[in-house]
């Protein structure tokens, strides 16, 4: 999915994930790939990004490996609609 982080100022992430963690007023949710449509306020916490990030090896195969980003907020708000996840805080 595309994941676009802003903040008053500036976009603090801006690409792709397999998986977000956002904090939200009812505790923490995950938000996957084609997840369904939705506008949710978010608490004080951590929004945990996690991107598959491909790299070919020495035996030349493809092997795919996790990178996890952290962000942390006071509040904000989620949006999910079609693949694409825009977070304001």
């Amino acid at each position: 999915m595309r994941v676009t982080i802003l903040n008053a100022k500036k976009t603090l992430y801006e690409g792709n994930a397999k998986e977000v963690i956002l904090p939200g007023e009812d505790g923490e949710f995950s938000v996957l790939d084609f997840h369904q449509t939705f506008l949710y306020s978010l608490t004080t916490g951590v929004i945990r990004i996690i991107a598959s990030i491909w790299e070919e090896e020495v035996s030349k195969t493809t092997s795919k490996k996790l990178s996890q980003v952290r962000i942390n907020i006071s509040k904000g708000i989620a949006k999910m609609v079609g693949n694409e996840l825009v977070v304001m805080v």
